[in-house]
């Protein structure tokens, strides 16, 4: 078995980008390939194959970046041709190359329809990827709800009850750190194993900033006396508006606020004419999903997330 890069030849990607996508597991179309290696967020050395003796492709795995990422952020599609006897072993054993080529363990995200549980062809599929990425070093897991807003639903009104304001960067920070307290995300209760709170504020800080949105978008949201309640970070990915980072602090939470300081973050995306904002939460995190439903915003898909241990 042959486990290697495509090459910048365009027969290569051509293969790559035709890759019959059989199995039950979404896989991105061959079009939907050729966009992002036109925007450099696939490219040729983040696309292994598994070859046979034959150069018959039996694997695919496709990562992805955004445009100014040094390696890949994330394992975007896995694919083992159907009638391979033991996909895990080739799964593994291609994910272990490409993560020794990059010198990183970039998550895999799966995503999946909200039933998929129900449906027994899905779960064997999801389960030898999840073999495979355990196998490779992604032995920890987080299952999110992605979410979706269009202007369908209603632009949520302002309810008064919070002022929302710019903040300097120390104070960001110290929203931040206050926020991670009891916080429900895997995320960051995961991280904050290995790390002090405010080792992790400024690692999620520095995450944001590299993202598409602009720091200018933050606010902090006050209660009329100038007590901070919470924070909103509207934020962008390179398709589309997303709700990135909200929250509210312990001593305030309980008290219906979270509606408040997400419906600033799509009042702020609607404003700037978004037609689509995009949001994720864990399934566990069950005050943050009901807050995402009274909202407006409708589940579109699951988000399987396997990623290497807490550090």
């Amino acid at each position: 078995m042959l486990f290697r890069a495509a090459t910048a030849d365009p027969v290569d990607l051509d293969r790559a980008a035709a890759y019959p996508a059989d199995g039950p597991v979404p896989a991105l179309t061959a079009e939907k390939i050729r966009e992002e290696l036109a925007s450099d967020q696939f490219r040729p050395e983040w696309i292994w194959f598994a070859e046979d003796e034959n150069g018959e492709i039996l694997a695919r795995a496709l990562w992805w970046g955004r445009a100014d990422s040094a390696r890949p952020i994330a394992l975007d599609c896995l694919q083992v041709r159907s009638g391979v006897v033991d996909p895990v072993a080739i799964a593994s054993g291609l994910l272990a190359a490409g993560h020794a080529a990059f010198g990183a363990l970039p998550v895999y995200n799966i995503s999946l329809p909200r039933d998929w549980r129900s449906d027994p062809v899905l779960v064997d599929a999801v389960a030898w990827r999840r073999e495979a990425a355990r196998r490779s070093g992604l032995s920890s897991e987080i299952e999110r709800l992605r979410y979706e807003w269009t202007p369908a639903a209603e632009v949520p009104a302002p309810a008064g009850k919070l002022i929302f304001r710019e903040g300097t960067d120390e104070e960001f920070l110290d929203a931040f750190i206050r926020l991670s307290a009891g916080s429900l995300d895997q995320h960051t209760r995961n991280e904050l194993r290995s790390m002090d709170a405010e080792q992790l504020a400024r690692e999620d800080i520095e995450f944001y900033l590299d993202c598409p949105g602009e720091r200018s978008w933050w606010r902090l949201g006050e209660l009329p006396d100038g007590t901070l309640a919470g924070l909103a970070i509207p934020s962008a990915t390179p398709y589309h508006r997303n709700v990135g980072y909200l929250g509210v602090v312990p001593e305030q939470r309980g008290q219906g606020l979270i509606d408040e300081v997400l419906a600033e973050i799509t009042r702020f995306h609607a404003s700037e004419g978004a037609d689509r904002v995009t949001a994720t939460t864990d399934t566990v995190n069950v005050p943050m999903a009901a807050a995402f439903d009274r909202a407006g915003y409708e589940v579109t898909e699951i988000r399987l997330i396997l990623e290497a241990p807490p550090r």
